[in-house]
């Protein structure tokens, strides 16, 4: 819908713009995977859990002793993971991964990020993993679910980007479909309403001041066009246990894709 359309019709419409708006939010689109994202997919031993309404696909590839979870993006799966995950398996780790729901190829509906948030709980509980690696929103899913379990310990967790207040996120669909300040406000009073946490409180700066973990690496591009580098320097300032790094020429997405960053996450998941 042109922005201009919406806009109007946000002042016309509130109600109906804001349910267009929800639905952006919470009905995340599933992009097309690449050959080789494939090929990883289908060397993995698959299982279904049911979580919700949505039965959940997940993956595991065997490797040795050491055991991680992969935790994708919002709009990402387990296989934008591929070549970490070949990376991980020639240094001896098992790798477990996840598509989120209505993500991959998990079945579809309308979700939430604390449906995501949960799941990630869920998976760290049921996989007993130590180490975590997560994918611009995947770090906020993963902190949330830290926060609220503080019984899980991890020993290394790397960030491949990281994003902070949920706020940013609102205020990017927002802009990008067009709607009214009034209309953002109802639509924070109805995401509220869902998740019964208020939206300024959603702030990864926030959730990793009480987190059980004891290294952690954040990877952020200094030209990062989607989440900016200040953004995980206000991450870092508010996390004792973690370590910034940046990292230039791979933005948001190809830093998954990079070598040398790859080797250097992996390096420090093996300390």
């Amino acid at each position: 819908m042109n922005k201009s359309l919406v806009r109007v019709a946000s002042i016309l419409f509130p109600k109906q713009i804001t349910s267009f708006a929800y639905q952006k939010l919470t009905n995340p689109q599933v992009y097309k995977l690449r050959e080789n994202e494939i090929e990883i997919l289908d060397q993995a031993q698959k299982e279904l859990l049911r979580f919700y309404d949505f039965d959940i696909q997940l993956y595991t590839w065997k490797g040795g002793e050491k055991e991680i979870l992969l935790i994708h993006g919002w709009e990402g799966q387990a296989g934008n993971f591929s070549d970490i995950i070949k990376a991980l398996l020639a240094d001896g780790f098992t790798v477990h991964a996840f598509d989120g729901p209505s993500h991959g190829f998990s079945s579809k509906g309308r979700t939430s990020i604390i449906e995501f948030t949960e799941l990630v709980a869920v998976l760290i509980q049921k996989y007993k993993v130590e180490n975590l690696l997560s994918h611009s929103f995947g770090g906020v899913a993963a902190t949330v679910a830290l926060n609220r379990n503080p019984q899980i310990k991890i020993k290394r967790y790397v960030l491949f980007t990281t994003p902070d207040r949920f706020q940013e996120r609102i205020d990017e669909v927002s802009d990008t479909i067009g709607i009214t300040d009034t209309v953002k406000k109802r639509l924070i009073a109805q995401l509220e309403t869902q998740t019964k946490m208020k939206v300024e409180d959603i702030n990864v700066s926030n959730f990793v001041r009480a987190v059980q973990v004891e290294k952690a690496l954040i990877l952020h591009d200094k030209n990062d066009r989607v989440i900016p580098f200040k953004i995980a320097e206000n991450v870092n300032r508010n996390w004792p246990a973690s370590e910034l790094k940046a990292v230039e020429g791979s933005g948001h997405f190809r830093i998954l894709r990079t070598p040398s960053i790859i080797r250097e996450a992996i390096d420090f998941l093996k300390q």
